[in-house]
């Protein structure tokens, strides 16, 4: 299994996003315009890191602080650049990642739900060389299971997936696996937390999102969860087992829960 999942040289391209591309006269662009030379943007980082330390000098450092510059640029580039737009979104991730305790969430700690295995990261890459976390939502209980330890428990593997980004790869893939979804697992809540933390706090680390099987109870769910995405209810594939076999995964690297 370690050999069939490690990290291929060349990975595939991902296939382009329907309706990211064209939106008639409102369009979403990836990019608006070029991006800045490497002083220029060298250049920015240090100013929101100084700003950072004047404005907000209680905010921790290190990685993930506010002197990480590797994350100030990454938050940059989701701003487009704008120093007054990622100082704001910083300060708010940073300040969720020193209130929510990222940095002590382990495996133990969350150890309780990760063991029903409603969610995981998957051992493989998918063949665009993104790792994967999966979401099995029959095994969702939001009325049983605390919904603090829920989000500590997506946070924890959110956390996880993107640890183990290749070089070159910079996002990751979402798979809901819906099969025997009924109402008992719909959890609003929890789906408002989960488009929170990859706008704010992880931005543009979502690559694509799959929505396996889904079942005709899940529709009414979908119907209030797509205006809260905006744009971003593109990134939303829906589809079946084949298709994430055949589409996204060699025949060794499928996701236990997706084997024919």
């Amino acid at each position: 299994m370690a050999a069939a999942c490690s990290f291929r040289s060349v990975a595939q391209v991902p296939p382009p996003l329907r309706g990211f591309a064209r939106r008639g006269r409102r369009r979403v662009r990836c990019c608006s315009a070029a991006p800045p030379s490497g002083a220029v943007s060298a250049k920015l980082v240090l100013e929101v890191k100084e700003r950072l330390e004047r404005e907000h000098p209680g905010l921790p450092t290190g990685r993930n602080g506010r002197d990480d510059e590797e994350m100030i640029l990454w938050f940059l580039k989701d701003r487009k650049f704008s120093v007054d737009e990622a100082v704001s979104k910083l300060t708010k991730a940073i300040k969720w990642r020193q209130d929510f305790r990222i940095s002590e969430l382990s495996e133990e700690s969350v150890k309780g739900l990760y063991q029903t295995g409603k969610a995981y990261v998957h051992d493989c890459f998918d063949i665009y060389g993104r790792p994967v976390l999966v979401v099995v939502a029959s095994k969702h209980f939001p009325s049983i299971h605390d919904p603090v330890e829920n989000e500590k428990l997506c946070a924890f593997l959110v956390e996880k997936a993107l640890s183990r980004i290749p070089l070159g790869t910079e996002n990751i893939l979402g798979i809901f696996y819906l099969r025997g979804f009924g109402v008992e697992n719909g959890d609003l809540q929890f789906l408002k937390f989960l488009i929170d933390v990859f706008y704010y706090y992880y931005p543009k680390r979502l690559g694509q999102v799959l929505f396996v099987d889904a079942p005709f109870v899940f529709q009414p769910m979908w119907q209030l969860v797509k205006p809260l995405l905006k744009q971003y209810a593109s990134l939303v594939r829906f589809c079946d087992v084949e298709t994430v076999r055949k589409e996204y995964f060699t025949e060794e690297t499928v996701p236990p829960d997706f084997h024919s």
